[in-house]
């Protein structure tokens, strides 16, 4: 049986289980409410791994081993920033977001809860909020579209466009009838696939060089006294020095990354759905043990495939211009098919959770914070669904039409999504957990001054310099602060329901069983 046979077979396993999660939660889901948020009743674990697989999409395994291999440990400054900035995400928004959302009128959205937090009466707010999320998602969501084409390329030696087809399509199948609870549940799922297969490559990778007679001991070497194929020829001197071969500004710029999550609406939804405030204890040590292992393990990819790559020549790279698809390339030469078929769907599932929760919320944008926040706000809850998964299908294709380039490099379309929402959202929603002070004008230009600082920035040669979160993240905080310290203070109402949220998120968990039924 032919090698592409099993993968097949292996992918046909994985994405029917996919789609009979989806079918569950669509029986499962019958208000609207719970298409958004699943009711507020996610498990700390659920709600970790969700968060995680849908924030570390096709980047983790394909964007992030990538740019390590091409330059070397410099690179890892991402990771490490991230995981910074995860950790921080978990200890400083999910308990207070988790409560105040409910407080705030019940918010199911970023920018409804933005708007409910501030009593923004002019729709400036949700306006502007959904806006952003839209535009940014659409590329978030594109570059999560040209991974699927690419994974299909290299597993399959297909057509780009076909892969693109298939992936996108059967997760905008369980996104269109699963709603959050879908989308949750297949992300928790995925982030095991993931999370083994980040542990297995490396480990096997590293085992056949061993078996060959080569001392495993070389790999943290090779590339600085060897030449390897992306190093043009030459040895990587500085590879395995995370400070060599890059300004100080640009290392900033990359450990910048973790200034982002604050700001990630798919990414803090997550918190908003918790059973309760006091579960984002356990879900930042879930999610943040799963995230040091993972960018550990890809890591450990890049630099086992220089060794690898260059001592079996008869193993080829399919992307040998940003040398994304090392961990695929590495997987199909040492596993057998069916084996390796398997450990290949933790590239779909980091693919698809990642899309799967970004078209949701954009459905949110369009739906609940433009169209029933602003033009008609007595939308039926059945009419509200319906139209929530029409938008689904609305932003996967214009996000297909943009991701029909092959050229597009997923680390860039990524980037760029995620410094305009950490731009935008960022320093407005920790602003909104922790400063009585902040007033709607205020928030708004935070939003918007951010939003138009990393748009611009990331399109000038000005990104080469510096990452645009770091311009974007200031500009917004600063804008925010000297908008809201102009205009006029809070009413105290709205001073007294922060009180009562902060009271609210410092509460013990609710005796077990009774958290769900409470506010359900």
């Amino acid at each position: 049986m032919q090698a592409t046979t099993w993968y097949l077979i292996a992918i046909v396993i994985y994405l029917a289980l996919m789609l009979y999660i989806g079918y569950s939660a669509y029986r499962k889901t019958t208000e609207y409410d719970d298409y958004m948020l699943a009711g507020r009743g996610l498990h700390p674990f659920v709600a970790a791994l969700s968060a995680g697989a849908s924030d570390m999409s096709g980047w983790l395994l394909m964007g992030l081993p990538g740019a390590i291999y091409l330059s070397g440990l410099n690179q890892t400054w991402i990771a490490i920033g991230l995981c910074v900035g995860a950790w921080a995400n978990w200890k400083l928004t999910a308990p207070r977001l988790r409560a105040y959302t409910k407080v705030a009128k019940n918010s199911i959205t970023i920018p409804s809860f933005l708007e409910n937090r501030l009593e923004d009466q002019t729709k400036i707010l949700r306006v502007a909020s959904g806006i952003i999320i839209l535009v940014f998602f659409t590329f978030y969501v594109s570059s999560g579209m040209v991974a699927g084409g690419r994974y299909w390329e290299s597993t399959f030696g297909g057509d780009y466009m076909v892969g693109l087809l298939i992936v996108s399509g059967v997760t905008l199948l369980y996104t269109l009838f699963g709603g959050f609870l879908a989308v949750s549940y297949t992300d928790a799922v995925q982030g095991i696939i993931m999370f083994l297969a980040l542990i297995i490559v490396p480990i096997a990778a590293m085992l056949t060089l061993t078996s060959n007679g080569e001392p495993v001991s070389d790999m943290f070497s090779f590339a600085a006294e060897n030449a390897y194929a992306g190093s043009e020829g030459a040895p990587s001197e500085g590879f395995f020095n995370p400070f060599t071969g890059i300004p100080l500004i640009t290392a900033i710029g990359l450990f910048g990354w973790g200034l982002g999550y604050f700001g990630q609406p798919h990414i803090i939804v997550r918190f908003m759905a918790l059973r309760s405030p006091s579960d984002a204890v356990a879900g930042r040590r879930y999610g943040i043990t799963w995230q040091i292992i993972c960018m550990l393990g890809a890591t450990l990819v890049a630099i086992v495939s220089t060794v690898f790559f260059a001592r079996n020549p008869e193993a080829s790279i399919t992307d040998t211009n940003a040398y994304e698809t090392i961990f695929l390339d590495l997987t199909r030469v040492i596993f057998h098919p069916l084996v390796a078929g398997l450990i290949l769907t933790a590239v779909l599932a980091a693919i698809m959770s990642t899309i799967s929760s970004q078209l949701l919320v954009s459905s949110s944008a369009l739906i609940e914070d433009l169209y029933r926040g602003v033009v008609n706000k007595n939308l039926k809850s059945s009419t509200a669904m319906l139209a929530s998964r029409i938008a689904v299908a609305v932003v996967a294709v214009v996000a297909g039409v943009i991701a029909a380039n092959p050229n597009s490099s997923i680390l860039d379309l990524v980037g760029f999504a995620w410094a305009g929402f950490g731009s935008a959202f960022g320093p407005v929603i920790l602003a909104s957990l922790y400063w009585r002070r902040l007033n709607a004008p205020g928030a708004a230009a935070g939003i918007i001054v951010g939003a138009v600082v990393s748009f611009a920035w990331g399109m000038s040669s000005l990104t080469d310099t510096i990452y645009e979160i770091v311009p974007g993240v200031a500009a917004s905080a600063i804008a925010m602060i000297v908008v809201t310290l102009l205009t006029k203070k809070p009413d105290d109402h709205i001073v007294a329901e922060f009180n009562h949220a902060v009271e609210e998120s410092l509460k013990p968990a609710a005796p077990k069983g009774s958290a769900v039924k409470a506010e359900a």
